[in-house]
């Protein structure tokens, strides 16, 4: 056995059940050794998509998903999706060939210090230099990458390495226990919450990652509070919920705000900064905090808790729970915003304006797409409406990339969400110019059989940069390009291809795609001039308390 095969059986031992990756001459024993495994190596188009997929297949899964390049432009390749799930906290394993230990120390062809290269945008990392630390390296690689708050690790593999003789077995796997709150922080946040008269809670993609969501509900529902989430937390309290406010994390003033500018208390619950920063909506720092969490609340001068309660959110809420008593309260401010808000979302139901509206397009997504489909959103233009106007009974089931924000993730995103949920509707929903970014997955798509709707929103421009340039600057510059016949392009790589010509045509055309066996692609015109009148109602909106 070499250390490539016991690597392999290692990953085996973690339950791996997919790597995502490209061939090449540095990782050739990880490649052969693949050859005789259970698990199925993902062959991708480019390394990006790679590590996109295993990004979305750990936010999926709470599992790490795992990557695998070969050195030099291989791993460069590699580290935008790496980023995007560590900033995103999805829990991902990525692995990279390298030259030599021999020959590490003069100008050797592709070579990088990728340990050095990848520190920044991982939890943590390192490189084989003995076959014998091979399990160690594994083992805690997977319990650094998968512990809360989860993230991106990185292991380097030489090709000399790789090819010496191995002995050892993999380590046992352990789970990772739950810890609890102290009382004396749950009966300080019971209290606070008792004492508040327009509470508000701010749900955040933490309590999806600690399947919190029927405690989240249940504690809303008791103390009749009303819940925001970031667009991370979609689907924590279903959409339909009365006391769901849907999202915030616009950066341009919207209904929500209203409900934080009149609160006098914010429950964050599995919120993470990076996720809608807390400079936007307590910029002075004077909103009293409760921050429930499985970990200490980050610094941040607009984020200093009143109360942290740390443990498993889940028992921390049915604890608060108990001792809070809200009975003799008024029903809070927020819970007003919600006719506004669903009347400004009901409002694009019958619009036939064309080319399609994006509240339109997305209000029809919306009708078309159960509850446990899953929409995948790139990111541009789009993504802030589908933030807005997507909204979700159940968690993971629309998941937008918002630390890193990378844009190409839809596309390689669905095919691991197909890889996941097989018989679930799955669409990744994308600007035409993240499509062109990743667009060359579809093959992979394919070719390993996940058939899923990509659903284009087509303006000839980079629209989210035109949308900030005429909002900044009065006019936009550098912003637009031309497309090929998208019809045309799916054709030709064996897919479906359909082009919407009438609003009216959008929901058949969707219904039609998703029933194909092959990947299917939508070109649909869109009316980014929204955009700016969205900008123009967002500056007028006043709260009136």
């Amino acid at each position: 056995m070499n250390t490539a095969e016991l690597l392999v059986q290692c990953l085996e031992n973690e339950g791996v059940r997919y790597v995502f990756g490209l061939p090449g001459e540095e990782n050739l024993h990880v490649l052969e050794a693949l050859k005789n495994s259970s698990i199925q190596f993902i062959t991708t188009r480019h390394e990006q998509g790679a590590a996109f997929m295993a990004d979305v297949y750990g936010r999926l899964t709470g599992k790490a998903g795992v990557c695998l390049s070969t050195l030099g432009p291989g791993a460069t390749n590699l580290m935008t999706g790496v980023a995007d799930a560590n900033l995103d906290g999805a829990p991902l394993v990525a692995i990279t060939g390298q030259v030599g230990t021999d020959q590490m120390h003069i100008e050797a062809h592709q070579y990088l210090d990728l340990v050095a290269m990848f520190a920044p945008v991982t939890k943590w990392n390192t490189q084989i230099v003995r076959p014998s630390n091979t399990p160690e390296i594994v083992r805690k690689a997977f319990k650094r990458s998968q512990s809360e708050k989860p993230g991106a690790v990185h292991i380097d593999l030489p090709e000399n390495i790789a090819a010496m003789p191995a002995t050892g077995n993999p380590l046992k796997t352990d789970k990772l226990e739950r810890t609890y709150a102290a009382f004396h922080s749950i009966t300080e946040a019971a209290t606070a919450i008792s004492n508040a008269h327009n509470p508000i809670i701010l749900v955040g993609n933490g309590a999806i990652r600690a399947d919190a969501s029927e405690a989240v509900t249940e504690f809303a529902t008791q103390l009749n509070i009303p819940v925001a989430n970031t667009f991370m937390g979609k689907g924590v309290i279903p959409y339909k919920h009365p006391l769901a406010l849907w999202s915030v994390g616009l950066q341009q003033r919207d209904y929500i705000n209203c409900g934080f500018d009149n609160t006098d208390l914010v429950i964050a619950i599995g919120y993470d900064l990076i996720e809608y920063s807390p400079k936007k909506w307590n910029p002075d720092g004077k909103i009293p905090i409760v921050h429930i969490g499985e970990t200490p609340a980050e610094i941040d001068s607009s984020y200093i808790p009143l109360v942290e309660v740390v443990g498993d959110i889940s028992d921390s809420l049915y604890e608060i729970l108990k001792r809070a008593d809200r009975d003799d309260k008024p029903d809070p401010y927020a819970l007003e915003l919600r006719a506004d808000i669903r009347a400004d979302y009901e409002q694009y139901a019958n619009d036939d304006g064309f080319p399609i509206k994006p509240q339109k397009l997305i209000y029809d997504l919306r009708q078309v797409m159960g509850p446990e489909d899953v929409v995948i959103s790139d990111v541009g233009a789009h993504k802030m409406w589908i933030a807005r106007h997507y909204h979700c009974d159940r968690p993971n089931t629309c998941l937008i990339s918002n630390g890193f924000a990378a844009m190409g993730i839809a596309i390689p995103g669905a095919v691991a969400a197909k890889l996941i949920y097989p018989h679930r509707k799955i669409v990744a929903a994308t600007g035409d110019g993240g499509f062109m970014m990743n667009c060359q997955e579809l093959e992979t798509a394919l070719r390993v059989g996940t058939p899923f709707v990509t659903l284009i929103f087509n303006d000839g421009g980079y629209g989210l940069i035109e949308w900030k340039q005429r909002n900044q600057f009065g006019s936009s510059s550098f912003v637009h390009f031309g497309n090929p016949d998208f019809v045309k392009l799916a054709e030709s790589m064996g897919l479906k291809g359909y082009r919407v010509e009438a609003t009216i045509d959008f929901i058949p055309i969707l219904k039609t795609a998703l029933a194909q066996d092959v990947p299917a692609v939508i070109d649909c015109p869109v009316d980014y001039q929204e955009n700016y009148r969205f900008t123009q109602r967002a500056g007028e909106l006043n709260c009136i308390v």
